[in-house]
């Protein structure tokens, strides 16, 4: 089977499993990991941040990260597919108890003029003021689309004037960079708090990483544990996540040329492709997905109609074709 559901799916490489067996341990719930304190000092730097946490799940740091800036009974606006309003199962407001107003853009993208008309200040007992503002980089569901720089430059801009914070959703950042040649400290720049996932693209097994302030990290950590997400020997994990810092990175390029592959072979135009993820439009998804699966590539249904291909590190580009083969047939 060639699976093309996520890039979640990858296995941790021989090397990575050696990097993993070898690394230096101690309680993190005490603060005594000294892998995962190199992790989150190298993760924190990447971005221009004082501060990093190591968390299990993109969702958790997700979590974390938005209530920093979002008490319970306020606002953050975010597109209406962004990952933190579709796919986290509702944990933020379960959690934190913070609402959430949406925007609408067929690429996700930074809709400057509608977030100054749906913006709400404190207008006092009456409304719910909006205190951050959420941008997803790259788009899951907007099929891997990158947020253009200055979009975000001027998104920061206006949020410091009127006082706001921004989020910014990077699980997937890492093939922001790649794809645009831009600097992580130029994205960190832009953002109050990001959330960083390793076990995407990168190919780590476990973890995520909040960034932000020390004192939003130490408010973070906190949480972390409130939420059951304290962990112990956690090195093991965040040494995973090193080597693919050393390793991983600039392959992804590798996964954006796939990707351009299979969105051919689906009849998506490849320059609408930015990074690894394909979104194909079908009239029955389930139906595709099953018939597609039955021929040895596996795909998944994120709509309907919508059917979403995903390249990862487990994909080769004999692999690509060769799906690609099969979906254009079909």
């Amino acid at each position: 089977m060639i699976d093309l559901r996520s890039d979640t799916l990858t296995k941790p490489t021989d090397e990575m499993r050696a990097a993993m067996a070898r690394a230096e341990v101690g309680d993190d719930v005490y603060g005594e990991d000294p892998t995962v304190i190199r992790l989150e000092e190298r993760v924190a730097g990447l971005f221009g941040h004082e501060a990093a946490l190591f968390t299990p799940t993109g969702s958790m740091a997700n979590v974390l990260a938005v209530r920093s800036l979002v008490a319970a009974g306020q606002e953050v606006l975010c597109e209406a597919s962004a990952h933190i309003a579709r796919a986290e199962l509702g944990a933020h407001g379960a959690y934190t108890g913070l609402t959430m107003r949406t925007w609408i853009h067929p690429r996700g993208q930074v809709d400057l003029p509608t977030i100054r008309s749906i913006f709400a200040p404190d207008m006092g007992p009456f409304f719910v003021a909006t205190t951050a503002i959420s941008v997803e980089n790259t788009h899951n569901f907007a099929g891997g689309a990158v947020l253009p720089l200055q979009d975000l430059r001027d998104l920061r801009e206006y949020a410091t004037g009127v006082g706001v914070g921004v989020h910014m959703d990077g699980a997937r950042i890492w093939n922001a960079h790649v794809a645009t040649g831009t600097p992580l400290v130029e994205y960190g720049a832009v953002a109050d708090v990001l959330a960083v996932c390793l076990s995407k693209g990168l190919g780590a097994p476990v973890g995520s990483l909040m960034v932000g302030s020390r004192d939003a990290i130490a408010e973070a950590r906190v949480w972390r544990k409130r939420m059951g997400g304290g962990m112990r020997q956690a090195g093991i994990l965040a040494a995973a996540g090193l080597h693919a810092l050393d390793h991983h990175v600039e392959r992804l390029a590798d996964d954006h040329a796939h990707a351009r592959v299979l969105a051919e072979a689906c009849g998506v135009d490849p320059a609408t492709v930015d990074t690894n993820i394909v979104v194909a439009q079908r009239s029955d998804a389930a139906a595709f997905v099953a018939a597609a699966a039955e021929q040895g590539v596996l795909v998944s249904a994120v709509g309907p109609t919508a059917v979403r291909l995903v390249t990862h590190l487990d994909v080769s580009r004999d692999d690509a074709e060769k799906a690609a083969a099969v979906l254009a047939r079909l």
